[in-house]
């Protein structure tokens, strides 16, 4: 499959936009960075991020029949049995070598470049709010969870503000970084209730789809968002999704299978 070309506000939605468009979960998308972006001066000059992606391609399993080991080559382990001893140790340290090689990246100076952000923003707001940030080295992924007395206010109008402050630590702690870091930012489990909410959402407007055989167009939302519709209904005997409009007035439309 050849790679295609997905532009958004963001690495992270550009690549929620290539799971969207080819039905795929992230895990299964292959994807070059062409350019990270860059949010210019207060939106003016902001340059959206490029990426070029397709499905990964699964290879085929081979599976060796067993080879009778002849005389020869029973003598041959024998004497070559001290040979394997260390060949064997040497290998039980390999995987152990490679695991320190998983991330070059520095866990701890991203964990502080987020929190020093962060505590700069919430001391702008006035607002006391504990920040529990954790790095994974095997994906890649910042972990930012927030808690606090007004998290209804960094949630915000369906999560718009949680969103921007997940673009805005991903700014800061990609700017310098020759990997990409996906950055997650949660509080109060918002994100799974969100995703819960918007799941049943779906299923109702499939509903309404086959009762009155009338398409409907959802509100406008986030790539994300979008995306959870699209699996939400992935499977559906009797009704099928697509997207239409441009951000940040893009939304999801059910309609019924003919």
């Amino acid at each position: 499959m050849e790679f295609k070309e997905f532009t958004a506000k963001n690495i992270d939605d550009a690549i929620t936009e290539a799971c969207e468009e080819l039905m795929v979960t992230s895990d299964r998308l292959e994807y070059e960075v062409v350019s990270s972006g860059s949010a210019g001066f207060l939106g003016i000059n902001a340059k959206p991020a490029v990426i070029k992606a397709r499905i990964k391609e699964e290879k085929p399993v081979e599976v060796e029949a067993p080879k009778a080991e002849s005389t020869d080559s029973k003598q041959f382990s024998k004497k070559d049995d001290s040979k394997k001893k260390n060949t064997n140790a040497d290998s039980d340290n390999k995987p152990e070598a490679e695991d320190k090689k998983t991330s070059s990246i520095d866990g701890d100076d991203l964990v502080k470049k987020a929190n020093d952000f962060l505590k700069d923003v919430f001391e702008a707001m006035k607002m006391e709010v504990v920040v529990n940030a954790k790095f994974n080295s095997q994906d890649n992924i910042l972990d930012v969870e927030l808690s606090g007395a007004e998290m209804g206010v960094l949630i915000g109008k369906r999560g718009q503000t949680l969103d921007s402050l997940q673009y805005l630590i991903s700014l800061v702690v990609n700017k310098e970084s020759s990997d990409y870091i996906h950055v997650k930012v949660d509080t109060e489990n918002y994100r799974e209730r969100r995703k819960a909410t918007l799941e049943n959402l779906a299923k109702n407007i499939s509903y309404k789809v086959r009762k009155t055989r009338q398409s409907v167009a959802l509100e406008p939302m986030n790539p994300y968002e979008r995306r959870i519709i699209h699996s939400a209904l992935q499977n559906d005997r009797y009704v099928t999704t697509h997207s239409e409009g441009d951000e940040p007035f893009r939304r999801v439309v059910v309609t019924l299978k003919k």
